[in-house]
């Protein structure tokens, strides 16, 4: 479980506030609240058609928000326009489900690729060929995967490939890192090696992390709070511990992944 106590007296780098999101008049999030202080582990749970990656999807400003506040370092992002986006989008690193690598690119160029067609392009397509090699390999080093950037992603097996997602994300030097199930699919142990990778980029950079996920042997190991979502709306947001001792029997049907319960399977 994560231990990670943030220091006293900082702003949220991600504030919440009565935040909905609505398609076709069918309400989605219903009235989410919460804050994310710089160097968090916030996960994010729930079943799926909940909410989660709506979450996800309205912090990175991919949509917005029918109404409420989405604070991004105090600054709302909420009916913002796209390029009023930007600055926040720079901020951010997305690590997608699957890793969402090229199939029929190399390493390098995946990660190049989040580098000169992302929201900081122009800055990175000003440096030489040299230097985002060595940004590349730098990273690749980071996550345990150094030399392979020559390699294709069918050639790396399902743990390498998160990886790798993870180098193009950290790439860019985000200071808010988006994972949207990162060990789905993945065994015991080379999920927890992904575990173990989150939280220690965490621990070496400071980045915030948002994660959506199913795994709740992953969640409790990482997490300094968790939200979990029930029908579009906050069943608890708490520690792993609150959320561990709760009486809400809700929660605990879908903590200890129980047929019999309160909650209907469809």
């Amino acid at each position: 479980m994560s231990e990670h106590v943030p220091e006293g007296g900082e702003s949220p780098r991600i504030t919440l506030r009565d935040l909905r999101y609505a398609v076709d008049g069918r309400e989605i999030l219903g009235g989410i609240t919460l804050d994310v202080a710089p160097g968090e582990i916030l996960c994010v749970m729930g079943l799926s058609g909940a909410g989660k990656s709506t979450i996800l999807r309205c912090i990175a400003g991919l949509v917005s928000a029918t109404s409420g506040q989405l604070l991004i370092d105090n600054v709302d992002i909420v009916g913002l326009k796209e390029r009023e986006l930007l600055p926040i989008r720079a901020k951010m690193g997305v690590v997608f489900q699957y890793a969402a690598l090229f199939d029929s690119m190399n390493v390098y160029a995946n990660i190049a690729f989040g580098l000169l067609r992302g929201p900081r392009r122009m800055e990175f397509k000003k440096k030489s060929r040299g230097e985002l090699t060595q940004r590349i390999q730098e990273h690749l080093r980071e996550v345990g995967l150094p030399g392979i950037e020559k390699r294709l992603p069918p050639e790396l097996s399902g743990g390498m490939r998160r990886r790798v997602g993870l180098a193009r994300a950290l790439a860019t030097d985000p200071e808010i890192i988006l994972y949207d199930e990162p060990t789905s699919g993945l065994d015991p142990v080379t999920a927890a090696a992904i575990d173990q990778l989150i939280v220690r980029t965490r621990d070496k950079k400071n980045v915030t992390s948002v994660v959506v996920s199913h795994d709740m042997r992953s969640i409790f190991r990482i997490a300094d709070k968790i939200l979990m979502l029930y029908e579009g709306k906050a069943q608890i947001y708490g520690t792993p511990s609150e959320v561990q001792n709760s009486d809400d029997p809700v929660i605990q049907q879908f903590i200890r992944g129980e047929v019999e319960g309160p909650i209907e399977i469809g």
